[in-house]
Order: C-alpha cells, then structure tokens, then sequence
C-alpha cells in the first residue's frame, strides 16, 4: 500500500515545495517531486550494469571551464536564464531517447546534430546565436546553454559540449547536467512528454 502524504510532503529543498517557472513567451511550467514515497523507478534506468563500452562512467567534467551543476543548478538555470530567453536547457540525447520523457523546458538537440559532420550544424549555431561572416564565428551573442543527457553513463552530452567548444563555442556559456535524466528520475523530478 502506498504511504500516505500529505501536500507536498516530497519536496524540493525545506524552503521550497516547487518551482513555477514562467517564460518571455508566457508558457509555465512547474518542477516539483512525486509526492508518492513508495515511488520506484521502473525500465531503462534501474539498470545498474551496461556494456562499456560504450556505456562507461564519464568523468564529472566535461572540459575546461565547463561548469558541472546539480539538478537544483538546472532548475535555477530555468527560472533565470531560459525564463528570460538567454539560455536554453539542451536535451543533447537523439529523438527517440527525447521522446520518452525529457526535463521539463529542455529543447531536444541531438549530440550529433553538432558534429562538424553534420551539413546543417551551422544552422544550428546560429540558432543559438552564434554570428558568422563567412569565415569565422562571433559568439559574443551566443546563449548561455545547459546540456544533459541520460546520466553519468552517457556520452551524448560530452560529445555535443566538445562538438560546440570545437566550433568555438566559448566554455564559460556551457555548463553540464552530469546527473542526467537518471539521476532525475531517481529524485523524482517533473517529467515532460514532448508533443509533435
């Protein structure tokens, strides 16, 4: 039988139950912990042991002067720089893996989306706000952005961070959710399915 809880018993921190976050655009959401404190974590992400490769531990640091943050980190990372639209929370993870469920006002940007590879990646960094003239990039109006994929043993956020550095992409606007959407399910985090 489940425990009994009272109004958000499960909480972010002793001083806040949940966050409400509104955007420029008007759109709100809300991050807060299932209230349910029999919840487990089902699938996917109970999985203790994977193949490495390529499934290894990555380090805590994703490169040289990117900071790595915790997921109260990406919560105020929300409410403060993407609310005000300098920043975006990346989903660096492929579609599929998005399509499961993401970090509530993630935008999903596939890791190899950013390769150099790729004919479209510079689309993409001006999309960001990168500016090029033809020859080099200008990333003095380029967005702040947090990147995250399914935790400490996944390399599709690393990958996309040197991706973006290798651009040129300036390491003091990246920073790294290591933990993951793994370490938030465990904490049981809001959930958002992306609609088509």
């Amino acid at each position: 039988m489940p425990a009994v809880t009272f109004a958000q018993d499960v909480r972010l921190t002793p001083d806040n139950p949940s966050k409400q976050i509104t955007f420029e655009t008007g759109q709100t959401l809300v991050i807060e912990r299932i209230q349910d404190t029999s919840h487990q974590l089902t699938g996917e992400f109970t999985k203790t042991s994977r193949a490495c490769p390529p499934f290894c531990i990555h380090a805590m640091s994703a490169g040289e002067g990117v900071e790595t943050v915790g997921e109260l980190e990406v919560i105020s990372f929300l409410e403060t720089t993407v609310a005000r639209g300098q920043g975006l929370l990346l989903d660096s993870r492929m579609p599929d893996w998005f399509a499961k469920g993401t970090i509530p006002g993630a935008v999903n940007v596939p890791f190899a989306t950013l390769q150099e590879s790729n004919p479209y990646r510079d689309e993409i960094l001006k999309a960001l706000g990168a500016e090029t003239d033809g020859t080099a990039w200008d990333f003095a109006a380029a967005k702040e952005l947090l990147l995250f994929c399914n935790g400490p043993w996944c390399d599709q956020s690393p990958r996309a961070i040197n991706a973006l550095r290798s651009a040129g992409y300036p390491a003091e606007k990246i920073k790294y959710y290591r933990g993951g959407m793994q370490v938030w399910l465990l904490l049981g985090l809001s959930v958002k399915q992306p609609t088509s």
